[in-house]
């Protein structure tokens, strides 16, 4: 396997971008993460997009993504792991670039929540539960994190504001990063006054979806030694699936997947969770970042919450979290999402997150879930020697 790169990046804001088509959205991706790789022609396109399909109406992406970017004759295919099929993109242009089979690989993120809405868009986003079993029988990726909540505050009894940190913690990271969403902080009292989604979620305890592209490119280090800015190389890239659904899991408040993925990307690197300097974890309900942090070994069962609550998840703790907003602020747009999440990654090891860097950041894990950490994909990222 050969050592790979990140050789640029790019992505657009996150929002409600009625003005701009799906091809439209990723190509501005496209060209910046181009441009910031000094022009590299990419011989491959991985597209990680969820819900084009049913609201976009349109099959095939890769190809009109790749075509659209005027990457004529190259590789292009999607890869569709439902909110985590960004991070399964990001995966497959990985092993691309590490096994030879492509030199240049372009890793490309897009989804266009808003090109449908209402009952047919939460019917289109359900599709990342169990059909027959779930969705059939009136389940919501909300309601579905609602039980799981509901079964934590049973099981390890947590004061209910516990909870509240970790939007409180993304909104706080997102006031400056221009990307974002919602870039305004929360108090604890907007917290405790939010609607109650499914109880006991509340409104500021859920992700809200978006549209976005964020693309990187791959490259070996040999290719790309006189770029003005550093290297990010990938030291690790595993996926690895829990059952489907939830029911059947003999305990629904381990995430199994996030932890052998951890596990496996971290083994892969040649180093232990715990030598990270930052975790990108998913929080697209607060309960998944609780149980993430648990899962990923740096915190005992049941007690992630406290993490939060001993200050050790700032930009400045011991294990900075959702450093530019996560899903929370900057917004959620699914299936591009874990191309976000390296994107800011590499940002903090580039030293280029301004006012949201980390001190000192070297190395990053990153880690995208679909669902309830349904299928998991983890990155280990380190600032390149050369």
């Amino acid at each position: 396997m050969r050592e790979v790169v990140i050789a640029g990046i790019g992505m657009t804001p996150v929002g409600e971008h009625w003005d701009i088509s799906l091809r439209s959205l990723a190509y501005r991706a496209i060209r910046a993460a181009r441009q910031d790789a000094g022009g590299l022609q990419p011989q491959a396109l991985y597209l990680g997009n969820f819900l084009a399909i049913d609201s976009s109406h349109q099959a095939n992406l890769a190809c009109l993504i790749a075509d659209n970017a005027g990457l004529g004759g190259i590789e292009a295919m999607t890869v569709e792991a439902a909110d985590a099929s960004g991070a399964a993109a990001f995966h497959v242009g990985y092993l691309a670039v590490a096994s030879g089979l492509v030199d240049v690989a372009l890793v490309v993120g897009v989804e266009k929540y808003t090109d449908a809405l209402g009952p047919e868009q939460e019917s289109a986003v359900a599709q990342a539960m169990d059909y027959d079993y779930e969705v059939m029988q009136g389940l919501t990726l909300a309601a579905q994190a609602a039980l799981v909540m509901q079964r934590y505050l049973y099981e390890y009894r947590p004061p209910r504001e516990a909870f509240a940190a970790f939007p409180l913690l993304a909104h706080a990271n997102a006031v400056t990063n221009p990307y974002a969403m919602y870039r305004r902080a929360v108090t604890p009292e907007a917290y405790a006054r939010a609607e109650i989604i499914a109880d006991p979620l509340r409104l500021l305890d859920m992700a809200p979806y978006a549209d976005g592209a964020a693309a990187v490119v791959l490259t070996t280090p040999e290719r790309v030694r006189d770029l003005p800015h550093p290297l990010v190389a990938v030291r690790g890239s595993i996926g690895a699936i829990d059952t489907l659904a939830l029911h059947d899991r003999p305990d629904p408040l381990a995430f199994e997947a996030a932890y052998h993925s951890v596990q496996r990307a971290c083994e892969m690197a040649g180093i232990a969770p715990g030598e990270v300097d930052l975790f990108e974890l998913d929080d697209a309900f607060s309960i998944y970042a609780v149980l993430s942090l648990e899962a990923a070994g740096f915190a005992e069962r049941g007690q992630g919450w406290r993490l939060a609550e001993q200050e050790a998840l700032g930009l400045r703790g011991r294990l900075p979290i959702l450093t530019l907003g996560g899903s929370k602020a900057r917004g959620n747009p699914l299936g591009a999402t874990g191309v976000y999440q390296v994107v800011e990654a590499a940002l903090q090891l580039r030293g280029e997150a301004g006012a949201n860097q980390v001190p000192h950041a070297r190395r990053a894990l990153v880690q995208n879930l679909a669902g309830p950490a349904s299928s998991a994909f983890t990155h280990v990222l380190e600032r390149y020697a050369v």
